[in-house]
């Protein structure tokens, strides 16, 4: 990538570039930069680059090769990964997955004179889900030892941060996700899914998520079993677990009242098709997913987990189940399918928290803030020596 004179350089080192929260998160933040800085993607995973068709044409993006971000963390391989860092102004890290890179940013930053390092923690697989790995916690003590800053979105993770791997204040920054919040309060066409039409008399518990193992999915399809014929499950998002999800509906004779359409695009043209928003997960952090629904004005039943329970209106806070709890869950499903005054209450008062609090604009300017300031901080430490 030629280097811009009045532009600076950033690294995004991604656990992965699938159409998740934090990679949409970052997409909408380089859209929001536009032709102000110039950024390299990579991820660990290299066939997952979903979030890629989300990027806007002035945003100034390249996808370089990049030694593997998979491996042992042997010194061999940590020193390839902090030559391939050089020449940046900002080295962006995601998640778990590429902790390795901040570990080679934390061993030979000196040595290869790299710029600074922000690393974003956004929440756990499954294998981290119910309890974290003492291994992992060790490693990312020391790996983020040079770290200029670290970023999580959520209460929960900021505690963690600060009390397990033992960051000191100063480098912990919660920024709560945001997203623009006026596109979804426009009601949606009834045939806005390319694959499925509501109907009159047709009621719909939706989400959106990753069909993955930490978001317990089918327990969702099992909640749905209480509800009449007349209720309808929309899962929108594609992943492994999709066959199991099939696989539930079918063995509870539901497979057609659970409805799969896959990746959505534009959640705002959807979202506001639901009449209740829910979630089964095992494990979130502050779930970009919930703040569309709270901006679409919508219910949302979820588990206690991460920040949800923070996140929603006052009104909202009954409707939070305790994690693992799936008769609780399925006990407030089929209360709020049956009171569409209360469903309605409780969307009103989730849209005016979203619409105050969680706007991307407040988020887009905390990022630029902390970005461009360690930026200028290095750049006058350069100056001096």
């Amino acid at each position: 990538m030629a280097k811009s004179p009045l532009r600076p350089r950033f690294l995004h080192l991604h656990s992965t570039f699938d159409a998740g929260g934090k990679e949409l998160r970052c997409v909408r933040l380089i859209n929001a930069f536009g032709s102000a800085a110039d950024h390299a993607i990579v991820s660990a995973e290299p066939a997952a680059m979903g979030a890629q068709s989300r990027l806007s044409r002035v945003a100034n993006c390249r996808f370089p090769e990049f030694p593997s971000l998979k491996g042992k963390p042997t010194p061999g391989r940590l020193k390839k990964i902090a030559a391939a860092m050089r020449g940046y102004d900002l080295i962006l890290t995601y998640n778990w997955g590429a902790m390795d890179a901040v570990m080679a940013h934390t061993l030979f930053a000196d040595v290869y004179q790299l710029p600074p390092l922000v690393h974003h923690e956004d929440g756990f697989n499954a294998d981290e889900a119910v309890k974290l790995k003492t291994s992992r916690n060790i490693y990312r003590r020391i790996a983020l030892g040079r770290s200029a800053a670290l970023v999580v979105p959520s209460r929960k993770l900021e505690d963690i941060a600060l009390n397990i791997w033992q960051q000191p204040r100063s480098r912990v920054q919660r920024i709560a996700n945001g997203i623009p919040t006026q596109p979804f309060g426009r009601k949606p066409k009834a045939d806005a899914l390319p694959s499925l039409v509501k109907r009159n008399q047709e009621y719909w518990v939706g989400t959106i998520a990753g069909l993955r193992a930490v978001k317990n999915l089918p327990a969702l399809v099992r909640a749905m079993d209480g509800l009449g014929d007349h209720w309808h499950l929309v899962i929108c998002g594609e992943g492994p677990e999709k066959a199991a999800i099939i696989a539930e509906a079918e063995r509870l004779n539901m497979d057609d009242r659970v409805h799969l359409p896959g990746h959505i695009a534009e959640p705002e043209k959807v979202i506001g098709l639901f009449d209740i928003f829910a979630l089964s997960s095992q494990s979130e952090q502050f779930p970009i997913s919930v703040v569309e629904a709270m901006a679409a004005g919508l219910p949302v039943v979820a588990p206690d987990v991460g920040d949800i329970a923070d996140m929603v209106a006052l009104e909202n806070r009954d409707c939070i189940t305790p994690p693992g709890d799936e008769d609780a869950l399925t006990e407030m499903l089929q209360r709020l399918a049956a009171d569409p005054q209360s469903r309605g209450a409780i969307g009103k008062a989730n849209r005016e928290k979203a619409r105050t609090e969680y706007d991307e604009k407040q988020m887009i300017a905390r990022y630029r803030s902390l970005y461009w300031g360690l930026m200028g901080r290095n750049a006058l430490r350069s100056e001096h020596k």
